[in-house]
């Protein structure tokens, strides 16, 4: 594994949880990513569940606190989590928790001086599948995407422009219409400019609009969530795929909120979810 630096291992639930950097072409610097390899991926090739990570986080915030490991084990899924945006010193940067190093919303970004690092798109869904399957026992054409808040925004916005990639989709409290966001338009407006129609290719409701689909999308969301109605807009999602007839299904929690335990309490189901479409 000549291009892959072993960071860190520790044996859980009968697998291996490794962390891995390496250089990306894609985003021009070192990426650090995590991998689950469950007890079967020593048999044989395995299906693969990649979780994006919400704003301010990296691969360590599921690793550590996603409870995610039990499932994959069980089911026999390789989980990669990548980081959410390129890092170091050469990286631009702006003082805001929701753009910038830690925030790189999945995309390809297209303005100066982001356009040559922030490249999180083709990062998620060529360089680092490509990788993985030079390097680990991965079943050709398994592969599945959730993820949370901005993360989830990128689970849903990545299968869809990308549908023959992914079997299948889920979020936990994903930025739904980020166009129609403070956090959205913050950002898109640095890595897109200020082209409105040009944000439509990020957003999961405007690329539902325009016609992009997936047959079923999974979401759960806290109703206690601070973020609810100002950023994440789930109501935006349920109309779109209502009017285009995208089985959504859409559950919601009193009383959760927009954290980690939210999320660990629900990553069984989700799993076991992806678990069921990887596996037809």
């Amino acid at each position: 594994m000549s291009d892959l630096k072993l960071i860190e291992e520790r044996h859980s639930h009968g697998g291996v949880q490794r962390v891995y950097s390496h250089w990306s072409h894609a985003c021009q610097c070192d990426m650090t990513f995590a991998i689950f390899l469950p007890p079967q991926a020593a048999n044989g090739p395995c299906p693969t569940l990649t979780f994006l990570s919400g704003l301010t986080c990296s691969h360590t915030n599921v690793m550590e606190k996603g409870e995610y490991r039990e499932a994959a084990a069980q089911h026999g899924i390789i989980i990669i989590c990548p980081d959410t945006s390129p890092r170091g010193d050469d990286v631009p940067d702006e003082d805001f928790y929701y753009f910038g190093k830690g925030a790189g919303y999945y995309l390809n970004a297209t303005q100066e001086p982001y356009r040559k690092h922030y490249n999180m798109e083709r990062y998620i869904t060529e360089e680092l599948p490509n990788l993985v399957s030079e390097h680990f026992p991965v079943s050709d054409s398994k592969d599945s995407i959730f993820g949370h808040s901005m993360g989830g925004h990128g689970a849903l916005t990545l299968a869809l422009k990308h549908p023959d990639r992914y079997r299948s989709v889920s979020a936990f409290a994903p930025i739904c219409n980020p166009m129609n966001s403070q956090w959205g338009k913050h950002a898109f407006s640095r890595y897109l400019g200020a082209n409105t129609p040009s944000w439509r290719t990020s957003d999961a409701v405007a690329l539902i609009e325009d016609g992009s689909r997936v047959a079923e999308i999974l979401v759960d969301q806290g109703l206690a969530d601070d973020f609810l109605q100002e950023q994440l807009m789930p109501e935006a999602l349920a109309e779109a795929c209502a009017s285009a007839g995208i089985d959504l299904t859409l559950r919601q929690h009193e009383g959760y909120d927009h954290s980690y335990y939210f999320i660990s309490s629900f990553m069984k189901d989700h799993i076991q979810w992806h678990a069921e479409r990887l596996k037809r």
